[in-house]
């Protein structure tokens, strides 16, 4: 007899797809809970860290941990979580600010695999960790797609990891299931093994950690939700207001207005969302909380980088700034580093700016500073084009700032302090060659330690802040490269692999009627019906290979499958393909036809496909033509 826990449950699955989840505001409550006790079930956990940044209280801590898994499918628990991260990396804004996120495994075995009422209400009950299950908890009255966790077991294990508190972690609970399902909250639930399952996972931390709402216009899913009657929405990316009074009062997106949306089209004012047919419009088409396959939009993108950034300090630390400091000394700060850009400091000495080329340690000595007490600052911003609100840029979560009382007539006490390296981007998986990364020192009091750059064995110049490189400026050649960090004149020393091969990717489609080849144009195949697309990655590394596509120019889409199945390709038509109510594989005529207008479509169409490996780089995209053309008569 099959486990219910393994990936052949997919069958029985596949009336339980849905591209997104009505449930996305409902918290996780508690489920039935497994006959083994709590804390049995927490001593026998292991926690395991995925991803360490750096400490705990400073950091946005992921912290996943599954069920339903038993000791057996414990690699399927970790394949699980190797997917949803790489999955959750290649979405902005995740990628540039992974290094402010620490990931956390809570590993504890089920003594049976599956979860609760999975996929039926008739299905047995199981005994696991975390007491997990589809319909609310196996609740009648509920939808078949929500599935709960303990949420009182899931932070007693969530408990286990040291620094990470409610305040700075995000639980995410994984179900060993291949049935579609998930809920956001205080704690975030999804299926491990569905197609679209590493998609749930950025939806609903999106609306747990930023605060999101659901984009999509009905509840209950193929019931149209009908018109808002509400008043103007705390929702940031939704309005009641046109695109000329948002400019005029400059209220919500009026920044972002007319820009080509990140998740295809452009961004602008499209009715319908928060569970409404009309009367309330979102900034693009589709997005990542519309659509599970797109990207966060510019507007969501924003919120979710202050939200992210929120959690952390822009300052690790600093020259203490309890009691005045002499004139005689280095001053320094010690910054985060996101993977995407440098953070910015400015200096300024009694509100006068400084020309210290976005420097990190200052040395007053060279100031010839007169007598008497001056203000010196250190202001730490985060210039990320991803954000336009003057607001949110000057919040704290953007702009932190360092200030110190100089007096020249202090003498500084000499200290003896190691040149070493402190924190720094972590060694031990490859970086990719379009990454950020940084090597932070100790700070003596009587000079600056400079941090000496080499690629394979060779010098890198790096002005200013030398504590970050950025490698995009490099220009890597494609394959493997070494990079080090050292402090002259030491022993220190720190090298990292880097990854600047992308991974390929390759497609393979149902048969044509006919394949055309014309010189300097893409392969076309013609068909006169539905066609399928598989992509498929290769890689010379370990670890998870995103694959996507977009078709005539739209937003890039995360290939999975199909909603119904994993393994089985991507199904194109002219009207798309309804499954539980939602339509997928529709081609659409143009960026301004909604992508499940019903209207057949034919011609010719443009269908891109890349790849994003585990160490971030993106692939470059290829293309072929796909001509759809009226059946033949009689057909």
């Amino acid at each position: 007899m099959t486990s219910p826990g393994t990936r052949l449950r997919r069958a029985a699955a596949a009336s339980a797809t849905a591209c997104l989840l009505a449930a996305g505001l409902v918290g996780a409550g508690p489920a039935a809970a497994g006959s083994t006790g709590p804390s049995e079930f927490a001593a026998a956990a292991t926690v395991v860290p995925i991803q360490t940044t750096g400490p705990a209280d400073n950091r946005f801590n992921l912290v996943l941990m599954g069920d339903g898994y038993t000791a057996a499918e414990t690699a399927d628990f970790r394949a699980d979580v190797d997917k949803h991260l790489n999955v959750l990396w290649s979405i902005e804004p995740f990628a540039s600010y992974r290094p402010y996120i620490n990931v956390w495994a809570v590993e504890v075995a089920s003594p049976e695999s599956g979860v609760d009422c999975d996929p039926g209400l008739d299905a047995p009950r199981r005994d696991t960790a975390l007491g997990m299950a589809f319909w609310g908890g196996c609740n009648p009255s509920s939808v078949q797609r929500l599935l709960t966790v303990d949420g009182r077991l899931a932070g007693r294990l969530a408990d286990l990891v040291p620094g990470a508190t409610p305040a700075n972690r995000q639980i995410v609970a994984l179900a060993n299931s291949d049935t579609y399902g998930g809920a956001g909250g205080s704690y975030a639930t999804a299926s491990g093994g569905n197609a679209l399952s590493a998609l749930i996972t950025p939806h609903e931390i999106g609306h747990s950690l930023g605060g999101l709402q659901d984009e999509y216009d009905y509840y209950a899913r193929g019931v149209p939700g009908g018109a808002y009657e509400g008043t103007e929405p705390d929702s940031a990316h939704h309005t009641l207001l046109t695109e000329r009074q948002m400019t005029e009062q400059r209220a919500k997106w009026w920044r972002w207005l007319g820009e080509e949306s990140e998740s295809g089209g452009v961004v602008g004012r499209h009715e319908g969302g928060m569970y409404s047919t009309g009367g309330v419009w979102r900034p693009s088409r589709h997005s990542l909380m519309k659509t599970l396959g797109y990207a966060f939009d510019q507007v969501e993108r924003e919120v979710m980088v202050r939200a992210i950034s929120a959690k952390v300090n822009l300052v690790q630390d600093h020259t203490p700034n309890a009691a005045p400091v002499g004139a005689d000394r280095t001053v320094w700060v010690d910054t985060l580093h996101p993977a995407g850009g440098e953070l910015a400091v400015v200096w300024r000495l009694d509100g006068r700016p400084l020309t210290t080329g976005n420097a990190r340690t200052l040395d007053l000595r060279r100031l010839d500073l007169a007598p008497g007490a001056h203000t010196l600052t250190a202001t730490v911003t985060d210039p990320t084009p991803f954000v336009r609100d003057p607001a949110i840029r000057s919040s704290a979560a953007l702009t932190r700032t360092v200030s110190w009382t100089v007096d020249p007539a202090l003498t500084t006490e000499p200290q003896s302090v190691t040149p070493a390296f402190t924190g720094h981007t972590p060694t031990g998986s490859p970086v990719g060659a379009r990454t950020v990364v940084h090597a932070d020192t100790t700070h003596p009091q009587d000079r600056t330690l400079p941090v000496r750059w080499r690629l394979n064995g060779r010098d890198v110049g790096n002005p200013g802040n030398d504590r970050d490189l950025d490698l995009r400026s490099l220009r890597l050649a494609p394959g493997t490269h070494t990079l080090t960090a050292r402090i002259p004149g030491t022993a220190a020393r720190l090298t990292w692999t880097v990854d600047a091969r992308p991974a390929t990717a390759a497609y393979e489609l149902s048969k044509p009627l006919r394949t055309v080849q014309r010189p300097g144009r893409p392969v076309e195949y013609v068909y006169d019906g539905p066609f399928t697309m598989r992509l498929t990655a290769q890689d010379d590394r370990e670890g998870h290979v995103v694959t996507q596509f977009r078709v005539d120019g739209d937003g890039w889409y995360t290939y999975y499958g199909w909603p119904t199945d994993a393994d089985a390709p991507f199904r194109f038509t002219p009207s798309g393909t309804e499954v539980d109510g939602l339509v997928y594989g529709k081609l659409g005529r143009s960026r301004a036809v909604p992508w499940d207008d019903a209207t057949p479509d034919y011609g010719t169409h443009r269908i891109e496909y890349r790849t994003i490996d585990a160490a971030g780089n993106t692939g470059a995209a290829r293309s072929f033509l796909v001509t759809l053309t009226p059946p033949a008569s009689g057909r």
